[in-house]
């Protein structure tokens, strides 16, 4: 049976964009483009039907109207309007172009073909309901700090991906070097869009397993301490899952989180220092920061 979505469109001033995509990640949308028309943006978000009423969709536009006013920025304008399955697929493959991310990655969309005259990692991707292209700070962030920890000897490398999304920091893991990784979410389409691209890219199963769930899933799945862990989800979500990371870590540890906020930043590294992790670095892009650490 088919499936209505929202439709949600945006024209804002650039400088809002990072705010509005944060907002339509808490608000559950599936999916984002971006195009920059003259000196405004445009920002598409689609969301199904059944998630979201009239009065939610006014609750949004509101919101995105006091996150202007409080940054000191034009008010953006929002409207929005019911299409099918078949209309949302095209539309979003209209948006999406093949993109370089970091020193390695060529994320290429599922339906262009790959180019042939790269060396770069070519990792294919039809996002479907996931979230997670490469387009945004975070997933690019993500993809740069697991360019600098794998890849680079014969060692073994166990990864654990939570909040996998559509599987691109999983299946870059993969294409690094690392010997297994473990993607879970919480939400069911995401597992399957990780699990479809993992067959688009050619991984087998028992290198890059997908389920659902989150770390008392992977508590289950692992026989000992992992190598890494990726949290590419929203800071309150990742404060409530540091406490957790301890069961699942060796001394030699490493982790890369993100999809927070600058403003973000200082509870993330209390509750790091609290359960005894150090911050290697800590990267900023546009208004996001990934946070590489490991174990003190």
């Amino acid at each position: 049976m088919a499936h209505s979505w929202w439709e949600i469109r945006i024209l804002c001033d650039p400088a809002l964009e990072d705010i509005i995509f944060w907002r339509l990640e808490r608000f559950n949308c599936r999916g984002t483009a971006t195009e920059l028309k003259s000196n405004s943006c445009l920002m598409s978000a689609y969301l199904p039907e059944e998630q979201a009423g009239l009065l939610d969709l006014a609750a949004l536009s509101l919101w995105l109207r006091q996150d202007a006013l409080c940054a000191g920025w034009p008010i953006p304008a929002m409207q929005w309007d019911l299409i099918e399955d078949e209309d949302w697929g095209s539309t979003w493959k209209e948006h999406w172009q093949p993109q370089e991310v970091g020193d390695r990655f060529l994320i290429n969309p599922a339906w262009l073909p790959p180019p042939t005259d790269t060396d770069r990692l070519i990792l294919r991707l039809d996002p479907g309901v996931a979230f997670g292209t490469g387009a945004h700070a975070t997933t690019q962030l993500c993809l740069e700090s697991l360019e600098m920890r794998l890849g680079f000897d014969d060692s073994k490398s166990v990864v654990a991906d939570i909040g996998c999304g559509s599987g691109i920091l999983s299946i870059g893991a993969v294409l690094l070097g690392a010997t297994k990784v473990y993607a879970l979410d919480t939400d069911p389409l995401a597992v399957r869009s990780t699990i479809s691209n993992r067959l688009l890219n050619r991984v087998n199963s028992q290198q890059l397993v997908a389920e659902l769930g989150s770390i008392d899933r992977l508590k289950e799945m692992v026989d000992e301490p992992i190598d890494g862990l990726i949290c590419n989800i929203l800071a309150e979500v990742i404060i409530d899952l540091i406490p957790q990371f301890t069961a699942i870590s060796k001394p030699t540890t490493w982790a890369v989180l993100s999809g927070i906020l600058l403003e973000q930043a200082k509870p993330i590294a209390d509750t790091l220092e609290q359960h005894g992790w150090i911050v290697a670095t800590l990267w900023k892009r546009q208004d996001w920061c990934c946070f590489n650490i490991r174990r003190s």
